[in-house]
C-alpha cells in the first residue's frame, strides 16, 4: 500500500525541521533524514530543500503534501474492504502490560478502534516489572506493544514510539508522612527531605528536574536509584527512605503510599511502544491510533 514513510513527511512538512518532527515522532533526526532521503530515492523527486533554518518544501513537495493525507486514507480503506471481503481473518494484537505499564490508556481508545475496525482483536500479555530495557526488548518478540511512559536514551534501540500524551511528575511517600495531606507539592516543601530520583543519564528529562533541583534546591537531598524502576523502588519509599520522584500514571502502585502532584515545569510523554519492524497488522493497527489522535487534535 503507500509508503509509511509519508507520515514522518507530513509531520516533517507540519513543523518546517527534522529537529522538531524528531521531537514529536520520537526518533533520531538522522532517523527522519533517512526516511526522507529513501522517500526521494522512491519517488524519483526532489520534496524538500534543506537549510539552516529548517526544510522547505519544493513544488514537487507541495504536490505530495497535497495529495498525502488523502492517499493515507484511502490505503487504510482499502485495506478495511479487503478484510471485510475476507471475512475469516482476524488480526492479533498483543499488548504487554505490567503494574508500571498498564493497558488503561489503550483500553479508552480499544473501544474506538474494535467498533470502526472489527477485523482486530486484542490479547493482553501480562510481563514483570524487572526491568524496563528487559521490557522494550521483548517488543516485537513476547508481545506486539506497550503503553507507557517513554523518556529513556535506551528507547529508540529497541522500539518506536507513537506518543498520545504527557504524564505530570508527582511525588510518592508514605501516609504516615507530614506531608501526605497536602494537595500538592514544591520544590520548598522538600526542603530538608531526602528524594529518590533515577539516576542522571538514563532520562533526559529527569536530568533536567535534577538539575533544576541541585542548582536551586540544595537543601533537598538527593537519593539516587536504579537506571529503571521497578516495584522495589516503590517499597523503599515505603519503608521510609524517602520521598519518591514519580508519575501521576503510577499513583496506584504501591497502597501505602500517598501520590501528590509535584510543582515543576516538566512532563514525560507516553504512548505505545512497538518493534521497529512491525509486522504488517501491528503497523496497522498503529497507523489507525495515530489518525485516530491527530483527527482529535484537530
Amino acid at each position: 500500500m503507500y509508503n509509511q514513510s509519508l507520515n514522518t513527511f507530513i509531520e516533517v512538512a507540519d513543523c518546517g525541521s527534522f529537529l522538531k518532527a524528531s521531537e514529536k515522532l520520537y526518533i533520531s533526526p538522522t532517523a527522519i533524514m533517512k526516511q526522507m532521503n529513501l522517500l526521494e530515492q522512491h519517488i524519483g523527486l526532489s520534496l524538500m530543500t534543506r537549510t539552516n533554518q529548517g526544510v522547505r518544501l519544493t513544488d514537487a513537495g507541495k504536490s505530495i503534501y497535497k495529495d498525502a493525507k488523502a492517499m493515507i486514507q484511502y490505503s487504510r480503506e482499502s485495506i478495511d474492504r479487503a478484510y471485510k471481503a475476507q471475512k475469516t481473518e482476524y488480526a492479533a494484537i498483543r499488548a504487554g502490560t505490567s503494574t508500571l505499564y498498564p493497558c488503561s490508556v489503550l483500553m479508552d481508545i480499544w473501544n474506538v478502534v474494535s467498533d470502526r475496525h472489527p477485523h482486530f482483536k486484542l490479547k493482553l500479555v501480562p510481563f514483570e516489572d524487572t526491568g524496563t530495557q528487559a521490557a522494550f526488548a521483548n517488543i516485537g518478540k513476547k508481545y506486539d506493544l506497550i503503553i507507557g511512559p517513554c523518556n529513556s536514551v535506551n528507547t529508540a534501540k529497541f522500539s518506536d514510539f507513537l506518543e498520545l500524551g504527557r504524564y505530570r511528575f508527582c511525588v510518592s511517600m508514605p501516609k504516615s508522612h507530614p506531608l501526605s495531606n497536602k494537595k500538592d507539592i514544591s520544590c520548598q516543601d522538600l526542603h530538608g527531605e531526602r528524594l529518590l530520583m533515577q539516576v542522571r543519564g538514563n532520562s533526559p528529562i529527569n536530568d533536567r528536574v535534577r538539575d533544576d533541583i541541585e542548582q536551586n534546591h540544595p537543601q533537598i537531598t538527593i537519593i539516587d536509584l536504579p537506571q529503571h524502576y521497578d516495584l522495589e523502588v516503590f517499597n523503599r519509599c515505603a519503608e521510609n527512605e524517602g520521598i519518591l520522584l514519580t508519575l501521576e500514571s503510577w499513583r496506584k502502585v504501591h497502597p501505602s503510599l500517598v501520590t501528590i502532584p509535584f510543582q515543576v515545569d516538566y512532563s514525560i510523554p507516553y504512548g505505545i511502544l512497538s518493534s521497529r519492524e512491525p509486522s504488517s497488522d501491528t503497523a496497522r493497527f498503529i497507523d489507525i491510533i495515530r489518525s485516530l489522535t491527530q483527527s482529535a487534535q484537530r
